[in-house]
């Protein structure tokens, strides 16, 4: 059941566990820059790197796809690797505790009987974070209090069971839908449900106890997973980050190989493919972000290295950039795509060469970003840009459209360049 909740929180950890570090990725994405302004690889080898760009995976390293997912395996990581496996393993055990505890409380200590919704409200309450512990505390509270109101109140004014438990769950749903109660809301229906069909709603001394099971249940639950290694999720953030930063590196290295071409695109349906890829990684990273942030708040861990506060500027960078890295994209492809026979006539060649060579950089510098305390070297993207810009204001002999071939796509790489330098 928690594992479950886990796995609803974010798509962030498939495939593979998100304890480890991406140890492949796209053979273009990864190179240093180093290739000498103004060079043009040969031709094939040019089309071979603009392939791997494009088939660039989304969701990781090839590494990932070779994970042992049988349960010994699943088992052996969890007990290994920091991350999604041992967070779920340590949370399912967290659960089973908090569960066992609120029943022998209640039974042996309290001397409730049937005490069901003690470790219910327990089991329930050992969530992702703590603070959506604290946050469902309250609302289970109130959840399963107002079901059990409201079943004394049916039980007290209709006679007929039956009667009674369509009243109950009709007005416990309808109840359940305010927003305060969050996804806790449900249990108002449900709870009375329970209650009527128990045969209890008209003995106060047992709703009175299941008051009381709900409350010591959920009390538990927060403690457990307060106090018992609470959650954290820093490991996201570095995973994230490697993975957007070779997302986007691979685009801007094929960007940069397109560009130096004369001949037409063969491919611009991956290219796109590629760009919904490095989108789909973008919104990944927001959530990591958030979920991250959240796991911190009232958490008494969160000083610790587990927390990534040291990968959450670089992957906030790198989120920042896929705006301006849309707009060149677009840029490009238009520019491409214009001209079927002669792709990229506007901007004349040497033009495009300073062009392409600044991605080239611009893709290492992005690689740099993604991994945190590495430095990142702008000094080539600068000049290359400056030179450029240069040529808009300066080369009237280029004409208008050749200047506005190479100021659309200008404008966008100094909005990348302007954002690493933020970093």
């Amino acid at each position: 059941m928690t594992g479950q909740r886990e796995r609803r929180t974010s798509e962030e950890d498939r495939p593979g566990s998100p304890g480890e570090t991406d140890r492949g990725g796209g053979a273009s994405a990864g190179r240093a820059p180093g290739r000498p302004s103004g060079g043009s690889a040969p031709d094939g080898d040019r089309r071979g790197r603009l392939a791997r760009a494009l088939r660039l995976p989304a969701g990781g390293s090839p590494d990932d796809e070779r994970h042992d997912r049988t349960p010994i395996g699943w088992f052996a990581r969890a007990l290994r690797v920091p991350g999604r496996e041992r967070r779920v393993l340590v949370q399912s055990a967290k659960a089973t505790l908090a569960a066992t505890a609120a029943w022998l409380l209640a039974t042996l200590v309290l001397h409730l009987p049937q005490p069901f919704l003690a470790p219910y409200a327990a089991v329930f309450l050992v969530e992702a974070t703590v603070y959506r512990s604290l946050r469902g505390w309250i609302q289970q509270v109130g959840s399963v209090g107002s079901g059990v109101l409201l079943a004394a109140v049916a039980g007290h004014f209709i006679p007929w069971q039956a009667v009674a438990l369509a009243a109950v769950v009709f007005l416990g749903l309808l109840a359940g839908s305010w927003r305060r109660f969050g996804d806790s809301g449900v249990w108002v229906g449900v709870t009375g449900m329970l209650v009527i069909s128990y045969g209890t709603a008209r003995e106060p001394v047992l709703l009175g106890d299941r008051l009381l099971e709900t409350a010591l249940g959920a009390a538990i639950g927060v403690a457990v997973n307060t106090l018992i290694f609470p959650p954290l999720y820093g490991e996201r953030l570095a995973v994230a980050a490697g993975r957007l930063g070779k997302a986007q590196a691979g685009l801007l290295e094929a960007l940069s190989d397109l560009i130096r071409r004369d001949e037409p695109p063969e491919d611009l349906g991956g290219l796109l493919s590629a760009a919904q890829d490095t989108r789909s990684q973008v919104l990944a990273a927001e959530e990591a972000v958030g979920l991250t942030r959240e796991g911190r708040l009232l958490n008494l861990r969160r000083g610790r290295p587990s927390a990534g506060t040291r990968h959450e500027r670089p992957l906030r960078t790198l989120i920042g950039l896929w705006p301006a890295l849309s707009q060149l994209l677009a840029a490009v492809r238009t520019t491409a795509a214009s001209r079927r026979e002669h792709p990229f006539e506007y901007p004349w060649l040497d033009a495009r060469e300073a062009l392409a060579d600044l991605m080239h950089h611009l893709a290492g510098a992005v690689q740099a970003v993604a991994v945190a305390g590495r430095p990142v070297e702008l000094d080539e993207c600068r000049v290359l840009l400056e030179k450029l810009e240069k040529r808009l204001v300066t080369a009237e002999e280029d004409g208008v459209p050749a200047r506005l071939g190479l100021g659309t796509m200008t404008l966008p790489a100094r909005l990348l360049l302007e954002q690493l330098e933020k970093r």
